[in-house]
C-alpha cells in the first residue's frame, strides 16, 4: 500500500512539473508570436510545440501572428511542416482570410503557395479581400480560381461585401470580371441595396444598371 502510494505521489510530482513547463511555454510562445521574436518561437517549435496551438481567444498562431504585424513569426511558423495552414478560428477564420482582409498581396501569395484553401463553404477569403482595402488582392485570388458569386452562410456575396464595406475599385473589379449584380442575399439585398447603405450613390447606380 505504502509502495503504491509513493508511486502515485512521484507520477503526480511529474505531471504537475510537466504541466507547469508547458503552461510556461504557452505564454512564452504567444508572447513571442506578439512581438515578432522568431527566434523564441523556431526555439520552442524545436521543442516540439505544436505550431497550430490556439491562443487563449481560439486563434491559431499563424492567424495572431498575421494579426499582430509578426512578419518574422508568420514565416517561420509558414515553414513549419506541421503547419495546418487552414487552422481556423472560433469564428471559422483562417490565416488566409485574415491576409486577404488586411490586404496584404505579399501574403495571400504567400499563403495560397503553401496550400492555403481560396474556394470553401460559408464565408471565403474572396469575402474577406472584398472588404478590405485592396483590389489586387481580389484580382490574386480570381486568378486563382476564387468563386467569384460565393454565398455566405446568408448567401451574400463578395460584391454585395465590396459595395458597402471595400474599396469601390474592388467593385468595379468584380463587375469587370464578371460578378452577378442581380444576387440577392437572404434578406432579399442586392449589392444596390449595399451601396445605398453606405451612400455610395454613384456606384449603386452603376450596379443598378449592370443588373438590368
Amino acid at each position: 500500500m505504502i509502495k503504491r502510494f509513493v508511486r502515485l505521489f512521484a507520477y503526480l510530482i511529474v505531471a504537475i512539473g510537466f504541466s507547469s513547463a508547458w503552461a510556461d511555454a504557452y505564454v512564452d510562445f504567444f508572447r513571442a508570436v506578439n512581438i515578432d521574436d522568431a527566434r523564441t518561437v523556431n526555439q520552442l517549435l524545436a521543442r516540439g510545440f505544436d505550431p497550430n496551438s490556439p491562443n487563449t481567444r481560439g486563434q491559431p498562431a499563424l492567424v495572431q501572428a498575421l494579426r499582430d504585424e509578426s512578419p518574422k513569426v508568420a514565416a517561420a511558423l509558414l515553414a513549419h511542416p506541421g503547419l495546418k495552414v487552414d487552422a481556423t478560428t472560433a469564428a471559422g477564420e483562417t490565416a488566409l482570410m485574415m491576409a486577404a482582409l488586411a490586404g496584404s498581396l505579399e501574403w495571400t501569395q504567400k499563403l495560397i503557395d503553401r496550400g492555403g484553401q481560396i474556394n470553401r463553404e460559408g464565408w471565403t477569403p474572396l469575402h474577406y479581400a472584398a472588404s478590405g482595402p485592396e483590389p489586387k488582392v481580389l484580382a490574386l485570388l480570381l486568378d486563382k480560381g476564387a468563386d467569384i458569386n460565393a454565398p455566405s452562410p446568408n448567401r451574400t456575396t463578395p460584391l454585395m461585401m465590396a459595395a458597402r464595406y471595400g474599396a469601390e475599385d474592388s467593385a468595379h473589379l468584380l463587375l469587370a470580371r464578371g460578378a452577378d449584380a442581380k444576387l440577392r442575399n437572404d434578406l432579399g439585398l442586392s449589392a444596390v441595396d449595399f451601396a445605398r447603405t453606405a451612400g455610395r450613390e454613384a456606384l449603386a447606380a452603376k450596379l443598378a444598371q449592370a443588373a438590368r
